[in-house]
């Protein structure tokens, strides 16, 4: 039997980076692909209802160049579509979750805001095997599904790190792996393995206001490109145009503290 693959995302199930991997994922097993009705960034792990609908479930089709697969899009937020497809959907054990293909990087301290590592993290979460993936887009509108149109590179590369996964596992002391695309990236740039960077890589800033109460808030949000604090990090990569593949664990502890 086939290992079911759990293809999930934040960015809804109609999003085309969602059909590019179900595109990259389909030559390694069985998919069952439960993402959010509507695009759901920046919830990170959220869980409550109050944000992402009263969880109905609509059967719908995702299609990428020619092929179709069944998938479901839930009136919830990321996290809570790996909860309804763990405990409602799955036949049978998932063997690896994959969150993406994000539409933007989630770089550096982003990994606890961004909506497609919160999907990622809840699935391991439940001991299932996790990889985020994310690509880089060259354009500050995150939320539209105009600005890519090559998915070449990510399918490559999400193939690649999925297969490894399924293969030989995760690698001691990480929950998931963090697979960044740089924008331009081609099937024969460089892969590195990264550490995640303590950037704060999504700076927000908050309109001025004519009258500070009563009003409401106007926040923008612009990711430092080519920015980092240290090399052989992620945003270190990004900025290097290299494909970046990070360890993460569900354990924040500073261990150096531990002695």
């Amino acid at each position: 039997m086939k290992p079911l693959i759990l293809l999930t995302n934040d960015d809804g199930i109609l999003s085309p980076g969602l059909a590019a991997a179900a595109s990259a994922l389909d030559p390694l097993g069985d998919l069952l692909i439960v993402a959010p009705q509507e695009g759901q960034t920046n919830l990170a792990r959220n869980l409550s209802q109050m944000y992402g609908g009263d969880g109905a479930i609509t059967k719908t089709k995702v299609g990428y160049q020619g092929k179709t697969w069944v998938g479901y899009g839930v009136k919830s937020t990321p996290a809570l579509a790996v909860v309804h497809a763990v405990q409602e959907l799955a036949d049978r054990q998932i063997s690896l979750s994959v969150s993406g293909i994000n539409f933007g990087e989630n770089a550096a301290s982003c990994v606890t805001a961004s909506g497609t590592l919160g999907a990622a993290l809840a699935a391991a979460e439940c001991g299932i095997p996790s990889l985020a993936v994310s690509l880089e887009i060259d354009s500050l509108d995150y939320h539209s599904y105009d600005t890519v149109e090559d998915f070449s590179a990510a399918i490559h590369f999400t193939t690649l790190v999925a297969a490894k996964i399924l293969a030989t596992a995760l690698p001691q002391d990480a929950d998931m792996l963090k697979l960044e695309i740089p924008w331009g990236a081609s099937l024969h740039t460089p892969l590195v393995v990264t550490r995640q960077d303590r950037l704060a890589y999504y700076q927000l800033v908050i309109e001025p206001l004519e009258q500070l109460f009563g009003t409401k808030l106007d926040i923008s949000q612009f990711p430092s490109k080519g920015k980092y604090t240290a090399k052989n990090t992620d945003a270190f990569a990004l900025a290097e145009g290299l494909v970046s593949v990070t360890p993460l664990s569900l354990d924040l502890t500073a261990r150096n503290c531990l002695g």
